[in-house]
């Protein structure tokens, strides 16, 4: 059995927000975790697991079986796509066979990143595929954006091996989304914790410290977690479209002083002669990939040091989604200055990526925040999820929103260590988002307004 190689070392920007604590309370650590060695995960790629499945007929037990694919070019659209995106108008690009399968084939997954497919997929007794899983070893917690680095950290202190873990999650993405993914039916729920107990197994098998499903929906992780994983809460900021038929509409739903103040952001962001452009499907050419991509990499030079994405990412994009892909795009002098890439679900808007080679004040605010809310509205989308992070949305019209993830540790000490931090972070995000919620920019009631 091959040893995996160690993670790499990195600079801890981001953790948990007090990491000394966390340290202190693995008191609890297993001896018999404390060595633990890290590899064998490509050894079991083609691993097969078989489940009874609990049967609504008293004298039926029909078998499950689960196979992991370390490839997800080996497991049929079609039958992923019926777990990911049963209903069309809830349609999720980032969980579609094809966004995971550009991520593989660009090579911006794979051992090289640290992210390792291992794709779950349940099959049923009579052998149609009920369920699926995106999974990945991980060999770094990069890309995530549930920081659990401070774990890492007090549990390899305390003598433990963090990594490799396995996650489940949309590699890069922090969009909320389904996780345990399942076709519909009476099975459904059965088939999600199966799913879930066979990463969980696993992670187990391959000798992993941990599992973790990330942002996931609410539904999901309230029932998950009710099935003993340990639960998480963080926030983002979305916009949500209350039925507006144009953007003075929304407008007209802010306070007076808010209101002006974005109609001053939005004319001061182009009074450099900038214009905006939408551009989606056939209408992207490899040239405006070309000009994005040195966006995104100058954004990704100054945040992180090392883009996740590739070039090739963006042209397989355009070529296999772009009917989901919305470019907004500022140009200037018959220049593109600026971007940002969304993709287009069914109900909603999904702002990804941002980038520029000019600074001018507000642009970020007009390409990012406010062209999404009006793409949104004329398009009848529900809302705009515009990314991590970011309280200077609150002012822009998007309010804090929870997102949710799902942790389960093989060692008990971890684990009884995480709990207890847990427990105390819901309560601080829920008192953050109460307390920013007071911010918002709309008018407190129906017919209130701000004094001049």
């Amino acid at each position: 059995m091959t040893t995996a190689q160690p993670h790499e070392k990195m600079t801890i920007t981001k953790a948990c927000p007090n990491p000394g604590a966390c340290a202190m309370m693995l008191v609890g650590l297993s001896p018999a975790m404390k060595h633990l060695p890290p590899g064998g995960f490509h050894a079991l790629e083609n691993l097969g697991l078989r489940e009874t499945r609990k049967s609504s007929s008293m004298d039926q037990s029909p078998t499950v079986k689960i196979v992991v694919h370390p490839s997800i070019a080996e497991i049929s659209p079609g039958d992923w796509d019926a777990c990911a995106n049963p209903i069309a108008d809830r349609f999720n690009p980032f969980v579609s066979h094809a966004f995971l399968h550009i991520l593989e084939e660009a090579g911006c997954v794979g051992r090289a990143a640290g992210w390792i497919p291992q794709h779950l997929v349940l099959t049923g007794s009579e052998g149609t595929v009920d369920g699926v899983m995106p999974c990945y070893v991980k060999t770094n917690s990069r890309g995530e954006y549930v920081f659990d680095y401070a774990f890492a950290d007090a549990y390899q202190r305390a003598g433990g091996a963090y990594y490799p873990k396995l996650q489940c999650a949309v590699p890069f993405t922090p969009v909320p989304g389904p996780r345990v993914m399942v076709r519909p039916g009476p099975d459904a729920e059965d088939n999600e914790r199966i799913l879930t107990r066979a990463a969980m197994q696993l992670a187990q098998r391959l000798e992993l410290s941990s599992l973790h499903i990330t942002f996931l929906e609410a539904d999901a992780w309230k029932r998950l977690g009710d099935a003993g994983l340990l639960q998480r809460t963080d926030q983002q900021f979305h916009f949500a479209n209350d039925g507006y038929e144009t953007f003075d509409d929304f407008l007209a739903c802010l306070a007076s002083r808010k209101r002006k103040a974005i109609r001053k952001e939005r004319a001061t962001a182009l009074e450099s002669g900038i214009t905006i452009e939408h551009l989606s499907g056939g209408d992207i050419s490899e040239a405006h990939w070309d000009a994005f991509y040195a966006f995104y990499t100058d954004t990704g030079d100054r945040k992180w040091g090392n883009p996740y994405l590739n070039r090739r990412f963006f042209s397989l994009l355009g070529e296999r989604l772009g009917d989901h892909c919305l470019l907004v795009m500022a140009k200037r002098n018959d220049r593109y200055i600026a971007g940002a890439l969304n993709l287009i679900g069914g109900d909603c808007l999904y702002g990804r990526y941002w980038g520029t080679i000019e600074h001018h004040p507000f642009l970020h605010f007009e390409v990012c925040y406010y062209q999404a809310i009006e793409y949104a509205i004329t398009h009848s989308l529900k809302r705009v999820e515009a990314g991590a992070q970011g309280d200077h949305k609150l002012a822009r019209g998007y309010l804090p929103t929870t997102t949710y993830s799902l942790h389960w540790f093989a060692d008990p000490g971890l684990s009884a260590a995480v709990e207890r931090y847990l427990i105390s972070e819901r309560r601080e995000v829920a008192k953050i988002g109460t307390a920013l919620s007071k911010y918002a920019p709309f008018k407190k009631t129906a017919c209130e307004d701000e004094p001049h």
